[in-house]
């Protein structure tokens, strides 16, 4: 079992260097802007707007969801999976010393799995799509974005391939429980709202 895991783990890491590796000057810049949250909000707020446009004051409930898929998201990756995994981010990883391209000397926190970034923008998406699939089902694209977000980790040299792809993963089962309990929330205020027949 051993074996099998320092194979994947080779493999994991022979495959951030050949994406880490694919990089120009010119989208550094461009890189480091994209894996910051602050330069999304309008975005965030085309998003805000759907919903606010879709569920009315329902929204609350909705940007509760979002919320809710963030918060799971965020404390099984970093508050649990990071400091048990202790594994270190190929930025802080002495074999790779000098091998990782790094962009304005960005190395992050000392423990990378699994990622955060992913966790929660794969968790956003799917909680949104799930919401919105038959009204929106260009809100499907969200995963695009996730995707996005989350490559922009490897290329900063501070997240291994299977860090992505569990925190996707972690994400989006954060997601969909946030859903079911939207789901579950909703039922209950509508029956609230609906007069009871003497």
């Amino acid at each position: 079992m051993t074996a099998v895991i320092d194979q994947l783990n080779s493999l994991d890491k022979e495959l951030f260097l050949v994406l880490n590796g694919m990089y120009t000057s010119w989208l550094d810049p461009i890189v480091y802007m994209a894996t910051d949250t602050v330069y999304w909000i309008p975005f965030y707020l085309f998003l805000l707007y759907h919903i606010i446009k879709e569920y009315k004051m329902m929204g609350v409930l909705v940007l509760s969801g979002v919320a809710l898929t963030i918060i799971l998201s965020d404390q099984i990756t970093t508050g649990l999976m990071k400091p048990y995994f202790a594994r270190l981010r190929p930025s802080h990883e002495p074999s790779l010393e000098g091998m990782v391209h790094l962009v304005n000397n960005y190395k992050g926190a000392m423990y990378g799995f699994a990622s955060s970034h992913a966790a929660n923008t794969f968790g956003t998406a799917a909680f949104l799509y799930l919401l919105f699939r038959k009204s929106k089902p260009w809100m499907a694209w969200l995963f695009l974005w996730a995707t996005l977000v989350s490559y922009t980790r490897i290329y900063l040299g501070v997240h291994y391939p299977a860090d992505i792809v569990v925190g996707g993963l972690v994400g989006i089962l954060c997601g969909w429980i946030s859903f079911k309990l939207f789901g579950r929330l909703r039922e209950i205020l509508e029956k609230r709202k609906t007069p009871s027949i003497p």
